[in-house]
């Protein structure tokens, strides 16, 4: 299953090439042509079959994780998060470090030596280090260096209906492209993107965008999902379990009516549940594919995800399947549903 694959696969931002290797040897045989720019990006061709129109198609290799920055006298390491984690999921657990794979563990003092008032507080990423045994500096900096990288440990798990493990944002989307392209060809130049560093500012996306040059963007993610029980009536993000989760605006884009128009026509003629991200949430590669040149109409296609920059999240694997098919129905129909606009 190639989401556990990329899911159990190690790729923070700046650190893809894991990630990028299991996507060149899922997609070479299908494809006409692959590169990868000096960012890291990896842009493909599927050279279509009708319209002239260049449709690219992104989602994003790296994961939220850490970047170790040195070691203490004890052997600890301190660290910084690389894009955006809570704090508060970080105490006690396991990790990954360095190009050899460490494991390690995040420290926190233990609850019978903390005051009620300690216990109050969430500890801030600051105060944390990362134990991997070692017994002094020199033996921590033996096994791990100032700027190797850091991801939780977590293995992917098939729950029945729903599967849970890491990196759901992006590799979720990352999964979904791959079977987009042994779908293919469309009736068009198809530029599937997997794009780099999206959780440290879209900055992959921005360079790939602009290289590419697309008519039109869809950009596929792994996105919120808070539609646990909440003590208010409040609109959840998304749903597990309602289908794929199309963007009419978010906090980096406001998505092409057209494009949006295109998914729900399909979704209605498919038989396909659908459902519509909470406007003004997140962000998306879309945000610097948008802006690319003179600008590209875009819009952004998710799957619900529960617990997304966390050790672990969970997905509906029947969403999966769906957003897969809305984007491939939605593709083959996209040059008898779009006018380009460009000059």
């Amino acid at each position: 299953m190639m989401l556990q694959t990329l899911s159990n696969a190690f790729g923070p931002s700046g650190c893809e090439s894991e990630v990028r290797t299991t996507i060149r040897d899922a997609i070479r045989d299908r494809v006409d042509d692959m590169q990868v720019d000096h960012l890291g990006n990896l842009i493909a061709t599927q050279r279509g079959t009708a319209s002239d129109l260049t449709v690219m198609v992104a989602a994003h290799m790296d994961e939220v994780g850490f970047m170790i920055t040195s070691a203490d006298d004890s052997g600890m390491l301190r660290f910084t998060i690389v894009g955006g984690i809570d704090d508060r999921v970080l105490p006690a657990e396991r990790v990954l470090v360095g190009p050899n794979r460490v494991p390690g563990v995040i420290a926190i003092k233990p609850v019978h030596k903390t005051t009620p008032e300690e216990r109050k507080n969430v500890v801030k990423a600051e105060q944390l280090v990362i134990d991997i045994g070692a017994k002094s500096r020199s033996e921590a900096e033996g096994a791990v260096k100032k700027g190797d990288y850091g991801v939780f440990a977590t293995r992917f798990r098939d729950l029945g209906d729903t599967v849970c493990g890491k990196a759901f944002d992006d590799r979720a989307g990352c999964a979904i492209l791959v079977e987009l392209i042994q779908r293919g060809p469309y009736p068009f130049t198809f530029r599937p993107v997997f794009t780099t560093m999206e959780e440290v500012g879209l900055r992959g996306a921005r360079v790939a965008a602009f290289a590419v040059n697309p008519d039109a963007a869809f950009v596929l993610e792994g996105t919120i999902c808070d539609d646990s029980p909440k003590e208010r009536d409040e609109s959840p993000t998304t749903q597990l379990g309602k289908g794929p989760a199309i963007s009419v605006a978010d906090g980096t884009v406001i998505a092409d009516r057209r494009l949006v128009k295109l998914l729900l026509d399909t979704a209605e003629a498919e038989g396909i549940p659908t459902q519509f991200k909470q406007p003004g949430k997140g962000g998306t590669d879309g945000g610097a594919i948008h802006l690319a040149r003179e600008g590209v109409p875009t819009v952004p296609v998710s799957v619900p995800c529960r617990y997304i920059h966390s050790p672990v999240c969970l997905l509906h694997k029947r969403d999966f399947a769906q957003t897969v098919d809305l984007l491939a129905a939605a593709l083959k129909r996209l040059p008898e549903n779009f006018v380009r606009t460009r000059a």
